[in-house]
């Protein structure tokens, strides 16, 4: 089941106890105070972790500017871009020597493919990233709402835990690492 982001903030505040909220420009203290903290903490939770809801890879459009120094080309980064995962030439998605400034990617290389972590639809979010963005926003709001410090910290411990439970869960969902360039293997052989 999607959730909305005032389902979601509404959820995180029944877990401290207060009143659920039907918009963000209700007037409440509730309203005001997830209307503030909800964008950010959904934003730092997504780029916080390589989420493959939240990964993507797009060719990205060269710029007429130029780098002032250290790099040939510019690149503009998409408008949902979150963090840079890597960045590779045409045809690869990682390899390249690159810099992310002034919201460009600058490069020496003609033609830039970036791997990147964007901002999703909340609708496409699985349910394990909503129960711990749920648990990261009772954390978040529980200080400015409560004034309870030890609440605060307990909620912050509870939100890890589930994000590390999360982090386990999208870790599942794709092929185990492994060594592709092992200098010890090559020696053997």
């Amino acid at each position: 089941m999607a959730l909305s982001s005032i389902a979601l903030c509404s959820r995180a505040l029944i877990k401290l106890g207060a009143s659920s909220i039907a918009s963000f420009n209700e007037g409440t203290a509730e309203a005001e105070i997830a209307a503030n903290l909800y964008p950010s903490t959904r934003d730092a939770l997504l780029s916080s972790h390589p989420w493959n809801f939240a990964s993507g890879q797009i060719t990205l459009g060269k710029l007429n500017v130029q780098p002032v120094a250290d790099f040939t080309f510019a690149y503009q980064l998409p408008i949902d871009f979150l963090r840079a995962l890597s960045a590779g030439p045409l045809g690869q998605g990682r390899g390249l020597e690159y810099r992310i400034a002034e919201r460009r990617l600058h490069s020496n290389t003609d033609g830039v493919v970036l791997s990147y972590i964007f901002r999703p639809n909340e609708s496409e979010w699985p349910p394990f990233f909503d129960q711990v963005l749920i648990a990261r926003l009772a954390a978040e709001f529980c200080l400015p709402l409560t004034e309870s410090t030890s609440r605060a910290e307990a909620l912050d411990k509870s939100a890890e835990k589930q994000l590390r439970r999360a982090k386990t869960i999208d870790a599942q969902q794709e092929t185990p690492g492994c060594f592709e360039d092992f200098t010890l293997t090559e020696v053997r052989q």
